[in-house]
C-alpha cells in the first residue's frame, strides 16, 4: 500500500466495524465522500519521549484537544484495529511509531469535528443508531444478534460499538451541512471532466472489483505449517479453475473477514488495493483467477470481477422505479416517533387497510407527494446512499421498513426495475455527479484543515 493510499485509509477509518458513511447527500444526485476523502494528514510536532526509567500508568493522556483529553488507551485501541485491517488486506505496515502518530492525528481531527457538531446542536437519536446497526448487520449478511455476538467475541463492547456508530452519524450530518454549499459546478467544468475521463489510461485511475480467498498463516508459523497452508491454497485454486463457484469457495474456506460476502472486496480504484493485488491482476481479463499469492497475512487467490476506468459508467444500467413517503423530523417530530408512525402505515398497507399512493399524497413531506410519492425511473447513484442501499435490496412490490436519511424518515416501495441504455444527457448528468463528488472530496480536505487549525492541541506523551 503506497503512502497516499495509507493516508486515505486512515482518514476514512473510524473503527474496524464502522458504518459506511456519505457526506454529500441529497435525495437527488448525491455523491459520496468515502475512503477517497483526501488523504488528509496534519503534521504533528513529535512529542518528546519520556525517560525510559519513568514508570507509567497503563492509560495516560497523549494530547489535549481544546479541553478534551486523548488517552493512550484510545489511540492504542484504534491503532490495533488499523494494524489488523492492513494485515488482513495483505498490506505492508509502516513503522509502528509512525503509524501511531498518524492514528493520533486522525483521532484529533475527529474530535475537533465532534466538538463542532456538539457546539452547533447536532444530536443523534437512538433510533438512528439502531438503523445504522441494522444496516451494518445486513451488509455483512448477519442478524443484529449475530453481529453483537461477533463484537463481544472481538473483545469490544456493545456500548463502545454503538457510540462509534453514533459518532460516525454525527460526523456525516456535520459534513453534510458544512460542505453542501461549498461546491458549484458549471457546464464548462463538466465538459472538461468528460474529456479528462475519456483520456485516462493510468493504472491508478482504473477501477477494479476483486474477490479473494485467503488462507491465513499465523505470524510465528513453522515451515511445515506454512507448507500445509500453501497446499490448501493450491487445492482451492485447482477447484476454482476447475469450475467450482468461487464465491461459494470463499464463503466456506476463506479466512478473510469478508468471506460471508463471497470474498467480494468491492469496486475501487487500483491505488486502494495492495500493490501485490494490482500487479497480479494487471494483465488478467474479467473472470480470470490469479496464481496463489503470498503476503504477510497468508496465501491469497484473487478473481477479477470487474475492470474499468474511473469516470463515466457504462451506457447500460439497471434503473429502479420506486415511490416513498417522507416525514421530516424536527422539534415537533422525533426520528423515533416518525419511524413508529411509518411502521404503522406499513402494516396497514400490507394488510390492505391503506393505499400507498393515497397516504403519500396526504402526509408525505416531499415534492413527490402530489404524484403519490412516485420518484420515477432512477439511475444508480441518484439517491443518497442509505436510501439507495435499502431500495436496491427490495424486490418489485416490496415495502421497506422505515429508514432514516438526512431528510427525515422514509418508507419506500419498489415498483419495478429495468435494464436501459442511458442517453447522452443522462450520462452527462452522471458525469456532473462524479465531478461533484470529486469537488466534495477536495472541499472536505480544506474544511477539515480549517476546523483542525482553529482547535487548540497540546501534545503530551507519544502514543505507544
Amino acid at each position: 500500500m503506497n503512502s497516499r493510499a495509507l493516508a486515505a485509509f486512515l482518514i476514512s477509518l473510524a473503527c474496524l466495524m464502522a458504518m459506511p458513511v456519505a457526506y454529500g447527500q441529497g435525495l437527488r444526485i448525491s455523491p459520496q465522500l468515502g475512503g477517497s476523502a483526501g488523504g488528509l494528514t496534519v503534521p504533528a510536532p513529535a512529542p518528546a519521549p519520556a525517560p525510559a526509567n519513568v514508570a507509567r500508568d497503563a492509560n495516560y493522556i497523549v494530547a489535549v484537544v481544546n479541553t478534551e483529553p486523548v488517552t493512550s488507551q484510545e489511540v492504542r485501541a484504534r491503532l490495533l484495529r488499523v494494524e489488523r485491517q492492513l494485515s488482513q488486506q495483505g498490506a505492508g505496515l509502516p513503522p509502528r511509531d509512525e503509524l501511531a502518530r498518524q492514528v493520533l492525528e486522525r483521532v484529533i481531527v475527529e474530535k475537533t469535528q465532534l466538538q463542532l457538531a456538539k457546539e452547533t446542536g447536532i444530536r443523534v437519536e437512538e433510533v438512528a443508531v439502531d438503523q445504522a446497526e441494522e444496516n451494518f448487520a445486513r451488509q455483512n449478511e448477519m442478524t443484529v444478534a449475530e453481529l453483537r455476538r461477533k463484537i463481544v467475541a472481538e473483545s469490544s463492547t456493545l456500548a463502545q460499538f454503538r457510540e462509534e456508530l453514533r459518532q460516525q452519524i454525527t460526523l456525516t450530518r456535520l459534513r453534510d451541512r458544512e460542505l453542501e454549499s461549498r461546491v458549484r459546478i458549471n457546464d464548462l467544468e463538466v465538459d472538461q471532466f468528460i474529456r479528462e475521463q475519456q483520456g485516462l489510461s493510468d493504472d491508478a485511475d482504473q477501477e477494479i472489483n476483486l474477490a479473494m480467498i485467503l488462507v491465513g498463516v499465523p505470524e510465528n508459523a513453522t515451515e511445515p505449517q506454512v507448507q500445509a497452508r500453501r497446499q490448501r491454497a493450491e487445492s482451492l485454486l485447482s477447484r476454482a479453475r476447475a469450475g467450482d463457484d468461487f464465491n461459494q469457495l470463499a464463503r466456506e474456506n476463506s479466512d478473510a473477514p469478508d468471506r460471508s460476502g463471497g470474498g467480494v472486496m468491492g469496486r475501487r480504484t487500483a491505488d486502494r488495493y495492495p500493490q501485490l493485488f494490482v500487479d497480479a491482476t494487471k494483465s488478467l481479463r474479467v473472470g480470470a483467477i490469479t496464481d496463489v499469492l503470498r503476503s504477510p497475512a497468508g496465501f491469497h487467490i484473487l478473481k477479477v470481477l470487474e475492470k474499468s476506468h474511473a469516470g463515466l459508467p457504462s451506457a447500460v444500467v439497471t434503473q429502479s422505479h420506486a415511490r416513498h413517503i417522507l416525514l421530516r423530523t424536527g422539534p415537533n417530530l422525533t426520528e423515533a416517533a416518525a419511524r413508529d408512525r411509518l411502521a404503522d402505515i406499513r402494516n396497514r398497507i400490507e394488510n390492505g387497510q391503506a393505499d400507498f399512493a393515497a397516504v403519500a399524497r396526504d402526509i408525505s413531506q416531499d415534492g413527490s407527494a402530489r404524484a403519490g410519492g412516485d420518484l420515477g425511473w432512477a439511475n444508480p447513484g441518484q439517491f443518497v446512499p442509505e436510501f439507495e442501499a435499502v431500495m436496491d435490496a427490495l424486490k418489485p412490490g416490496e415495502l421497506s421498513t422505515p429508514l432514516i436519511s438526512r431528510f427525515g424518515v422514509h418508507l419506500i416501495q419498489l415498483i419495478e426495475r429495468r435494464e436501459t441504455t442511458l442517453s447522452q444527457r443522462e450520462q452527462r448528468e452522471i458525469a456532473r455527479s462524479l465531478l461533484r463528488e470529486k469537488k466534495l472530496d477536495e472541499a472536505y480536505i480544506d474544511w477539515a484543515q480549517e476546523v483542525r487549525a482553529r482547535a487548540y492541541v497540546e501534545y503530551r506523551e507519544a502514543p505507544r
